[in-house]
């Protein structure tokens, strides 16, 4: 039930007992600031409404998931520009929470987050003339996909940026590297997880994230890479989950492609930050940036 923000769990539960929690306000500033224990007394008070499942409870036999994180430096000019793009959106997101206020400036807020992580993936994000540039992280990703090749293993590669998965087919078309693809322009989605399934010489899924990371099994995988960090966990959970399912027979291993000293990097705290939130009120996750403050665009665009 709680997936954005904490908000959502009030919304539920005033359908559901209208009064329960009180109102919007004093709910949300309660449970932010734990003022006088409001968290435990919200665990305790949702308790009995709660009936939750894990996987694990359902499939006790499902073989162990591990996740990792892979870090890439990013280097000579690529690490130029991204600095240069940090310190124009620093001073221009800054600025303009500070004249308007941070509901009134969520559109530069977004674009200059988006512009970064874009730079932190590739330098064709930002500039399409640029699509055959080298890039650390691609450099990492297709490292990895060789060495998972030669052990005859399969991997879903998940972004939320179709352009950078078709940075990615270019360079594994010009090795004659199969692979499968999915987007949400994709039509025939059940032949091409066929495929994936069946044949051994097929050994990669190219997954959008938002596309794929739901309704597909995908089993015969045993690797997972998400090449870019998303806001909400729970989305990149359920793309890892498209191998880590019932019919899996062997340990799923996944790793987040993280460019150091970037806003990935940035995005990861953030993400263990808001966690610690909703942990302490129920087992569930949350993410987004709905509850963005202005000391967390210190820590995004540092």
């Amino acid at each position: 039930p709680v997936e954005n923000h904490i908000g959502e769990l009030w919304s539920l539960l005033e359908f559901l007992n209208p009064g329960m929690l009180g109102s919007a306000s004093v709910f949300g500033a309660a449970v932010a600031g734990d003022e006088s224990g409001a968290r435990a007394a919200l665990t305790r008070a949702l308790r009995p409404l709660m009936l939750r499942r894990t996987k694990r409870e359902v499939a006790a036999d499902l073989p162990d998931r591990e996740e990792h994180t892979l870090y890439c430096e990013l280097e000579g000019r690529q690490h130029a520009e991204y600095e240069k793009l940090r310190a124009h959106f620093r001073d221009a997101v800054l600025r303009a929470v500070e004249d308007r206020g941070m509901g009134r400036a969520n559109l530069k807020v977004l674009e200059g987050l988006l512009r970064l992580r874009q730079a932190a993936c590739h330098p064709g994000l930002i500039d399409a003339r640029r699509r055959g540039e080298e890039s650390a992280k691609l450099d990492l990703l297709l490292e990895r996909i060789d060495e998972l090749r030669e052990e005859g293993n399969k991997a879903l590669v998940f972004s939320q940026f179709t352009t950078f998965l078709g940075i990615v087919r270019e360079r594994l078309d010009a090795q004659g590297i199969p692979y499968e693809y999915l987007d949400g322009q994709t039509q025939d989605r059940a032949e091409r997880v066929a495929r994936f399934q069946s044949d051994p010489g097929c050994g990669l899924f190219l997954i959008s994230l938002k596309a794929g990371g739901v309704g597909l099994n995908l089993t015969a995988a045993e690797y997972v890479f998400l090449l870019d960090p998303w806001w909400n966990p729970a989305v990149e959970a359920q793309a890892i989950d498209r191998a880590h399912r019932i019919g899996q027979t062997r340990k799923v291993l996944a790793y987040r492609l993280i460019a150091r000293d970037t806003v990935e990097e940035r995005v990861l705290e953030l993400q263990r930050k808001k966690q610690l939130l909703v942990a302490e009120v129920m087992q569930g996750h949350i993410g987004g940036l709905q509850d963005l403050r202005r000391e967390d665009l210190d820590l995004l665009f540092s």
